[in-house]
């Protein structure tokens, strides 16, 4: 099962708008806890009044959240799903019951404001929560990502960069909500490739080696990789014997994100390319390549 929340600005106010598309069913046959979800937000939605401060709870179910952890940096490729682990703490009045089967929450990362998101990530299935006292409880879900397929999270390239927390809760018996926003942030990242090939080998010493290679990066809207251009990338050597790798020169990438550049053969030992990455776009090293000097 797949969530998919929406915040949305109703008459100045923050407003939980849609969280399913589409309805899907249980392995049971019965309805899923999404469309149920879907329906009771939209009854709680109409005439919200505006609120001073996206991470203040918004809704009518006396819980609130924190202590919201997730990766700093998630990577996301072409076609593979990605999941990554959240946790989070829930306080809540005396009288909801967060382990009845009426009650439900999860964990949701969007991208934008919270007025005004351009899209958002959820979890496969809602969270589950262990009590630590009366009125707290530590939950922990997954958030579920799907570059391409049926259950595409239809991410944009625009879209890397920093996405933010939020959290929701639901009683169904009751059909009070609480929901809250920027509780955390994380760097959804377009996953990077890098690769380099060094010649000739073998080589004399004191003779020039050509090394090449490129850098490419996830394209989301394609779902292919292509050339990541005018980026610096570092050539590093690690002599034969030695674990550690030495910084020659910087180069930039070109208009289609190859790589190339020369140096003086001088000791046996592995050639590499190293990115430092972007806050779209992860560190990547490439594997050493060998060259064997005569």
């Amino acid at each position: 099962m797949r969530i998919r929340a929406t915040v949305a600005a109703a008459s100045g106010a923050l407003a939980l708008s849609a969280l399913v598309a589409p309805a899907a069913h249980a392995a049971d046959g019965g309805p899923s806890y999404r469309s149920e979800l879907a329906k009771v937000f939209s009854q709680q939605t109409s005439g919200r009044s505006a609120f001073s401060a996206a991470s203040d709870p918004v809704g009518d179910l006396d819980v609130s959240f924190s202590d919201f952890k997730i990766a700093k940096a998630i990577k996301v490729g072409t076609t593979a799903h990605v999941s990554t682990a959240v946790s989070y703490k829930l306080t809540h009045s005396a009288d909801v019951d967060v382990t009845s089967e009426d009650f439900l929450t999860l964990p949701v990362i969007y991208r934008g404001s919270s007025t005004a998101p351009v899209n958002d990530l959820g979890p496969d299935e809602p969270a589950t929560c262990a009590e630590t006292s009366a009125t707290t409880a530590v939950c922990k879900a997954r958030i579920d990502i799907y570059p391409s397929g049926a259950n595409s999270s239809l991410l944009k390239n625009s879209q890397a960069g920093t996405w933010h927390g939020a959290a929701f809760a639901l009683d169904f018996a009751s059909e009070k909500s609480s929901v809250q926003f920027d509780l955390a942030t994380t760097l959804v990242q377009r996953n990077s490739k890098l690769t380099v090939n060094a010649a000739p080998e073998p080589v004399k010493k004191g003779r020039t080696i050509t090394v090449t290679g490129k850098l490419s990066r996830a394209n989301w809207e394609t779902h292919k990789y292509a050339g990541y251009t005018n980026q610096p990338v570092k050539l590093q050597f690690r002599k034969k014997g030695s674990s550690t790798y030495t910084t020659l020169k910087t180069i930039k990438s070109d208009s289609t994100g190859n790589l190339r550049t020369t140096t003086t053969a001088s000791a046996d030992g592995y050639y590499r390319f190293a990115f430092a990455g972007t806050s779209t776009t992860p560190a990547v090293n490439a594997a050493g390549d060998f060259v064997d000097v005569q």
